[in-house]
């Protein structure tokens, strides 16, 4: 039960990054009058606004097909899963940090709960090897 479980939460929080993607694409605003990712203090001054949503864009969808992958891996019991989803969290996490604009205002609209979720992932998955 623990294995189906973790496995689904990891196939949706893939698809919460497909939203974050299409929010850092312009398709659709996941809050009204979201900006993200644009100022992101590490992307937007050397690449530009347009340049750094096209980036977020592309890697957030790699993300949601890490975390996708990793969730259908675990279905399977392929050996393979736990260092795909470490691997996702940890690089989902640093990507948020740097498409951050570095504003406190509206976290949970600019991925602070998808990175506390990421760090859940590592300790589960990494510290405590759960599932077993």
């Amino acid at each position: 039960m623990q294995t189906i479980i973790l496995g689904i939460f990891l196939i949706l929080h893939g698809f919460v990054h497909l939203l974050y993607a299409g929010q850092s694409y312009r398709l659709f605003e996941l809050k009204p009058g979201l900006l993200w990712p644009d100022s992101s203090w590490a992307f937007s001054r050397l690449l530009g606004n347009d340049t750094t949503r096209l980036l977020a864009t592309l890697l957030l969808a790699l993300a949601a097909l890490g975390f996708m992958s990793g969730g259908i891996g675990l279905f399977f019991r392929q050996d393979w899963w736990r260092l795909a989803a470490i691997f996702i969290a940890a690089f989902s996490s640093a990507l948020f940090f740097l498409l951050w604009d570095g504003k406190f205002q509206a976290l949970d609209a600019k991925g602070g709960v998808g990175l506390l979720i990421n760090l859940a992932i590592l300790a589960l998955v990494f510290v405590f090897k759960w599932p077993a």
